[in-house]
């Protein structure tokens, strides 16, 4: 049954979810069950059958008190059972009772398998839907939302809040669907055993809920500051192990510990608070409830002493009135739940509502194999309207040229390329590659034409295999070695304890910076992009390691239009134009030989960076 039902659920992608309002819980939980609408058929099924063994539960013991011990005639329904056993035959008359009773036991037992199986199963699937999709929306939004949220947040949404919606998909919703069908039968019966001792129950039910409602609306606050706390946390954890290195180079671990205890402090405080309010609810309701059933016992026994009433009935009635307020409590208890569930669908609805800024065109094409010509055609940009970075740059670059791009920190270099590949988009002006408007091709195919070989190559935990062949998956194994060649890179993984399948730590830590470059080219490498862009690939390293970076650079580079963003200046001097950018303009262009010449802002940084090789150099001797 499990591996049927599993491959019942085998999906590639998650249901799309549609960007619903907050407060809508109900209706995004049936957006998110939806798919699995047979499942939710055998859940309902088995839920009725559930309710019917529990309804049906005290009858058995009525029949015995009233009708095997005492001497009441049979209901009018159960009126056949005498001709089946006669008077004389009682006990075998509360054998069949007590027969019946393990047989709704056991139907009740086993429907209620079948519920919280099928219901935790659907669930599972509902979680998982619902993560792939918010990571799905994350990967997708510009660079920008993330200049501006904390990872550690992200992280608590997908998730804490996750685990949330999914508590709620199956306990929570099943236990409220299961509770009102056995309110609506347990009504009909007490109305069928005493209409007066019935309208007292329902009296005191408006009571009950008008309290639950205000009590919902103090709970669902102090839920909210809860996951605001634990999410502070998280993020505090996850800096604090992040930024492990520094903590203990600075040993800085007492200020990470006091950062995570006044956290934890805050979370612990929020937590006390919503359980205080939560601990008021309980016993409001368990005095009104027995307020209720004192009332009906002391009539209930009068009626008896009188005759009125069998002694079977009022226990039967008694059973159920206990019974009757017990999912009433539940539901009362349920608002805290409802409460979490409600914040955690805000917090993921923040996330899924959040616009994607750069978004493809409902008709963007692929591009294919692009040559590389790139134009910037009066292209402004800025991440803040009232700081622009770019104004008004027009630039050419002609497919194979190499262009070195360099100027003062801050002047724009890196939003350049950054607006090339599309992680933003201009504010004013166009980008092209090759005559066409870039915002005409999709965001894979765009990017699919660039490599990138970045300051600090960022590896991830895996194979170094794996690490290379990130930007092409398909790629085989003699491309990944014919590429590990061409950067260098090919003779120290060989020495690696177990060669290409050694596991690179979180990072890329375990290796050295120059290691890290050429893992970086030879990815680029297999990647066989017609741009490359280089951005400070030799800022971090030693003269040593950056001149053999810069071999297998060298290597990488032929073909393809080049884009290099340097400080170091030496790097880009061969170039076969260098744009020099100055508050956001284009301030100078042309080959290091011309811009030397002009004697303006290029040369002036080139005699800086002269004067601080020659007094480093000094100072070292």
């Amino acid at each position: 049954m499990k591996t049927e039902f599993s491959s019942s659920f085998n999906q590639t992608d998650p249901p799309p979810l549609k960007a619903l309002p907050s407060k809508n819980l109900a209706k995004l939980v049936w957006v998110m069950v939806s798919p699995y609408k047979k499942w939710l058929l055998i859940i309902f099924f088995a839920m009725l059958l559930e309710t019917v063994m529990s309804l049906a539960t005290p009858w058995p013991l009525k029949i015995i008190i009233d009708n095997v011990i005492g001497h009441h005639k049979l209901p009018h329904w159960l009126a056949w059972m005498d001709a089946v056993f006669p008077g004389e035959n009682k006990v075998q008359f509360a054998a069949v009772a007590a027969i019946s009773l393990m047989l709704m036991a056991a139907i009740g037992s086993f429907a209620g398998y079948m519920n919280n199986y099928f219901t935790e199963s659907v669930a599972q699937y509902v979680s998982n839907d619902l993560r792939r999709q918010i990571y799905h929306h994350l990967q997708r939004l510009s660079l920008e939302y993330y200049n501006t949220h904390q990872t550690g947040n992200l992280l608590s949404t997908i998730t804490t809040d996750v685990s949330t919606i999914q508590d709620f998909a199956a306990s929570t919703l099943m236990s409220i669907i299961v509770d009102s069908l056995t309110i609506v039968g347990m009504l009909g019966i007490m109305f069928f055993l005493h209409v007066g001792f019935t309208l007292v129950a329902i009296g005191v039910t408006p009571f009950l809920l008008l309290f639950v409602m205000r009590f919902k609306k103090v709970m669902k606050k102090a839920t909210r500051e809860v996951r605001k706390d634990q999410s502070n946390m998280l993020a505090v954890l996850q800096q604090g192990l992040e930024s492990i290195r520094a903590v203990n180079a600075f040993g800085r671990q007492e200020l990470e510990e006091d950062r995570l205890k006044k956290a934890s402090l805050e979370t612990v405080g929020a937590a006390l608070k919503a359980r205080r309010v939560k601990s008021v609810l309980s016993p409001v309701i368990a005095i009104t409830v027995s307020v209720c059933t004192a009332l009906v016992l002391f009539q209930g026994t009068n009626l008896v002493l009188k005759g009125a009433m069998t002694v079977g009935t009022l226990t039967v009635f008694l059973w159920y009135m206990n019974k009757f307020f017990s999912p009433v409590q539940d539901l009362a208890k349920m608002t805290s739940n409802i409460a979490q569930a409600t914040i955690a669908l805000e917090r993921i609805q923040a996330i899924l509502d959040t616009a994607i800024i750069v978004a493809e065109k409902p008709n963007a094409v692929d591009p294919g194999r692009l040559t590389g010509n790139i134009t910037f055609d009066s292209v402004s940009f800025a991440y803040n309207p009232l700081s622009p970075v770019l104004k008004d740059i027009s630039i050419h670059i002609n497919s194979g040229q190499r262009v070195g791009i360099c100027g003062p920190t801050g002047g724009g270099k890196s939003t350049i390329v950054s607006l090339i590949a599309r992680f933003y988009d201009p504010t004013g002006g166009r980008v092209l590659i090759d005559g066409k408007d870039i915002t005409d091709f999709t965001l894979d195919g765009l990017r699919a034409q660039i490599g990138f070989v970045l300051q600090d190559t960022v590896l991830f935990y895996g194979p170094v295999r794996d690490n290379i062949a990130y930007g092409r998956p398909e790629a085989t194994e003699e491309e990944i070695i014919e590429a590990a060649k061409l950067a260098n890179a090919h003779e120290f993984i060989s020495k690696m304890p177990h060669g290409y399948e050694t596991l690179v730590g979180e990072h890329g830590l375990t290796l050295s910076g120059g290691q890290r470059q050429r893992i970086g080219i030879a990815r680029a490498v297999v990647r066989n992009s017609p741009i490359l862009i280089l951005d400070e690939p030799t800022a971090s390293l030693d003269p040593e390691a950056e001149k053999i970076v810069m071999e297998a650079l060298e290597q990488l580079m032929v073909g393809r239009t080049v884009i290099t963003i340097a400080h170091r200046l030496s790097t880009i001097c061969d170039c076969d134009k260098i744009i020099v950018l100055h508050d956001g303009y284009v301030a100078e262009e042309g080959t290091h030989d011309e811009l030397m010449d002009k004697g303006e802002i290029y040369a002036e940084l080139c005699h800086i960076q002269s004067s601080v090789k020659h007094s480093m150099q000094k100072i070292i001797s």
